[in-house]
């Protein structure tokens, strides 16, 4: 990590972001925007809801922790490899499966998934071909996070972790965008050129196949190749995107992020709209979290992503304590923080 991203602790503030976003849109998923305001009152004076002093968050911070912890485990003896790293991080979603807490509505394809990788198929089959829901990347910021990796590194295995549930081409983009997203923030890119920055990547990768990481996951879907598999994906990330450049300078912050870029239940819209919720307010990081959960579609994952985003633009100071110390699983969000940060 460069001295930029170590001064700001972006690897912390952006863990501590995204599980403060997925706490404030936590009561607010599945409810439209006229019933948000008229349950918690106006968008711009959203605060988290406390039970018993803890802000609660959902299973997109559960399964970024359960990445998290994949990452280091992975990466005890050094390098990062594929098959160790889909190892680990294998472990950890099962041990996610598995826990009395995953109770905070988990996505249907991540339990159908992780409930085949309990067997002892090749991880391959059990990921759901089909699938580009958002669970694919709102656990993705860690590898975004990790100091000393290469950009095929660092590709490879954001896309190897949405694939060990959401096969989907589009999920494995859109998962590659977002620790793009990350990367290039918490190395001090200027926000107002990231989504030409995007877009720019995806162009550059639309026709590479990662099979060092991906193995023969695209004989699983209908495509004659894995190009035209891959391409597939990199087409509807850049369809959205480009609607995205279009209404980033234009957007009205009083209307619903949905409305121009999509709800956020796909993968490449929960990028979309959480990037917009966080350029609406590039230096205003609870204002970016709120406009992000007071929306119709997945609140939690839109809010999420753009407190990611957040946190890895402006780094650990941008939460206050208010915020900041009550959120669930806070000291180890912190540790990993500070792992990635020193």
């Amino acid at each position: 990590m460069n001295l930029i991203a170590t001064r700001k602790r972006a690897a912390e503030g952006t863990l501590i972001g995204l599980a403060l976003g997925d706490a404030l849109g936590f009561p607010t998923e599945f409810i439209d925007v006229p019933r948000i305001i008229a349950y918690y009152g106006p968008w711009r004076e959203l605060k988290p809801r406390l039970a018993q002093g803890i802000s609660r968050i959902t299973d997109d911070t559960q399964m970024t922790l359960a990445f998290a912890r994949g990452i280091r485990a992975a990466m005890t003896d050094g390098g990062l490899l594929p098959e160790r790293l889909a190892e680990t991080v294998r472990e950890e979603y099962v041990d996610w499966y598995r826990s009395p807490d995953n109770n905070r509505a988990p996505g249907n394809t991540c339990l159908t998934a992780c409930g085949l990788l309990m067997t002892h198929r090749p991880w391959q089959d059990a990921s759901q071909i089909g699938s580009k829901g958002c669970g694919a990347n709102m656990r993705v910021a860690p590898i975004g996070l990790v100091p000393g990796l290469t950009d095929d590194q660092r590709a490879g295995a954001a896309q190897l972790q949405a694939a060990l549930t959401h096969g989907h081409p589009t999920g494995l983009a859109a998962s590659d965008l977002t620790a793009r997203a990350v990367y290039l923030l918490a190395q001090g890119a200027d926000p107002t050129g990231l989504v030409g920055q995007l877009r720019s990547y995806a162009y550059d990768h639309r026709s590479h196949y990662r099979e060092e990481w991906l193995g023969d996951l695209w004989t699983r879907s209908q495509d004659p190749d894995p190009l035209h598999f891959i391409r597939r994906g990199w087409d509807e990330c850049l369809a959205v995107l480009e609607r995205l450049d279009a209404v980033q300078r234009t957007a009205d912050p009083e209307i619903d992020p949905c409305t121009y870029t999509g709800d956020g239940w796909i993968a490449e819209e929960a990028l979309a709209t959480g990037l917009l919720a966080f350029l609406l307010f590039p230096d205003e990081p609870l204002t970016a979290l709120r406009r992000a959960a007071c929306t119709r579609g997945d609140s939690d994952s839109i809010a999420a992503l753009a407190g990611a985003f957040a946190g890895a633009h402006l780094g650990a100071d941008a939460w206050p304590g208010a915020w900041a110390d009550p959120i669930e699983h806070g000291p180890e969000l912190r540790s990993l923080g500070a792992h990635w940060d020193a």
